[in-house]
């Protein structure tokens, strides 16, 4: 078994939840767009607020982490469309802001990572143009950006993504001015991509994804096409075959434009969002037999719109 460092926010690992590691719920809209930054510690599941938050107030952003050493939040809007991505040191949740931000100002991102590599903010909708399908990749040896040749299959927005770090990343759902049921797989050794021939149990948008790398990634709630009404479903998708399977227990709620992160090997976050108001609901999902409780414990405020990455011990 390789071991490597964890993944990112919508995905990370700790096989023991040690002091430390944890994941964090960022941005977002509240009765008005904010900065905050909610930390939750994999040991307890307890909450604390950063008191430097992001460098901006914003929502609709993405997150990813480049676990044992930083994580990152990209995009969004404050209100206007945005280019920055703000990093998060692990060592002591220290703020700065990358010099190259993404290479156009957007919301409605998703994000993922292939920890100790690189991080990925693929398409949205952007200032000026609209939806685009652009990926742009962060090499973590020295946060430089680079577009993908080959970004997602369609221009899209309002969609969700997460990564088998080491092996691949994946992208699903979202609107392209239709809402789909589309989920692209990006080979991190050469970023390719495929679409797959399985995408979600139904057109989706506004939805989160977190993944138990090695094992599977689940996308959950959100936005569905038909009725257009907010749903609890989770969609599970096997690593092994890309497989998709839907859990019989899904989040508590229905509940749309909420975001996820976890710890790989432990258990998924999903949290935040609204579900006919804002919540500050935070479900947990053991990874072990895929079983739902709620923290305690929720964001500090009733929130949407927001990202989330995590920091966590090892990745296997």
């Amino acid at each position: 078994m390789v071991i490597r460092p964890a993944d990112h926010g919508i995905f990370a690992s700790s096989a023991a939840g040690g002091a430390g590691y944890a994941g964090y719920f960022g941005g977002g809209r509240e009765s008005g767009i904010v900065d905050t930054v909610d930390k939750f510690a994999f040991s307890d599941d307890s909450r604390t607020t950063l008191a430097t938050g992001l460098s901006t107030t914003t929502s609709r952003l993405a997150g990813m982490a480049n676990s044992g050493t930083a994580g990152y939040f990209g995009g969004g809007t404050e209100p206007d469309t945005a280019d920055k991505v703000d990093k998060f040191a692990f060592s002591d949740d220290s703020r700065s802001t990358l010099g190259t931000g993404l290479s156009g100002v957007r919301y409605g991102i998703a994000a993922m990572a292939n920890s100790g590599t690189a991080g990925y903010f693929a398409a949205g909708y952007e200032s000026g143009t609209g939806r685009v399908s652009t990926v742009d990749k962060f090499a973590f040896s020295d946060d430089s950006r680079t577009s993908l040749a080959t970004g997602t299959s369609a221009a899209l927005n309002d969609f969700s993504g997460m990564a088998n770090s080491g092996t691949a990343g994946y992208v699903g759902g979202g609107y392209t001015g239709s809402y789909v049921d589309t989920v692209d797989k990006f080979a991190f050794s050469d970023d390719s991509r495929t679409t797959l021939a399985t995408g979600l149990s139904a057109i989706t948008r506004n939805l989160a994804a977190i993944a138990n790398s090695g094992t599977a990634g689940y996308f959950g709630g959100g936005r569905e096409g038909v009725g257009y009404g907010w749903v609890d479903t989770v969609d599970k998708f096997d690593f092994s075959d890309d497989s998709r399977s839907t859990l019989g227990t899904g989040l508590s709620a229905a509940t749309y434009e909420l975001a996820g992160m976890a710890n790989s090997g432990t258990a998924g976050y999903i949290g935040g969002g609204e579900a006919a108001a804002y919540v500050d609901t935070v479900d947990k999902f053991a990874f072990s037999d895929d079983s739902r409780t709620t923290l305690g414990t929720g964001l500090s405020a009733a929130r949407k719109q927001l990202a989330a990455m995590a920091n966590c011990e090892s990745l296997a």
